[in-house]
């Protein structure tokens, strides 16, 4: 899966996902991001467990903005998408979005650091991923 490939997760909105309304409550799209972006890595043949076990390395969240465009209600099948847009030594960012069918729901622009797992000090990301995310 190069940078033009896109991931996608399916998502369910359940009872838990949404507010009073009946709308998902908007910081539910950054854990769906999260999800997908876990999938993706494991779909890539990464956990990130085995990551921390092996490398002693694990990935953070340092920069998100999401822009939302449409609710999302219980009961509606989402899809979810990773597309990789930049790989640095320690740090990946992406473009995810919420899709429900053709209609663009909430987008965002994650960046997540590679840190080491006892200290938390930026470290460059596994050799093995990079590689694999980014063949060129």
């Amino acid at each position: 899966m190069g940078t033009a490939a896109t991931y996608h997760w399916p998502v369910r909105i359940y009872w838990e996902d949404t507010d009073a309304g009946g709308v998902v409550f908007y910081a539910n799209y950054l854990k769906f991001f999260e999800r997908a972006r876990t999938e993706w890595l494991r779909d890539l043949g990464f956990s990130q467990q085995a990551m921390r076990d092996t490398d002693a390395a694990i990935f953070v969240v340092t920069d998100t903005a999401v822009q939302y465009r449409q609710p999302a209600r219980l009961d509606d099948e989402l899809r979810i998408t990773v597309q990789l847009v930049e790989a640095g030594r320690a740090s990946l960012a992406l473009q995810q979005q919420a899709l429900r069918g053709d209609t663009l729901l909430a987008e965002g622009r994650i960046r997540i650091g590679c840190v080491d797992a006892g200290n938390f000090r930026p470290r460059r990301i596994p050799n093995a991923i990079l590689e694999r995310i980014n063949p060129a």
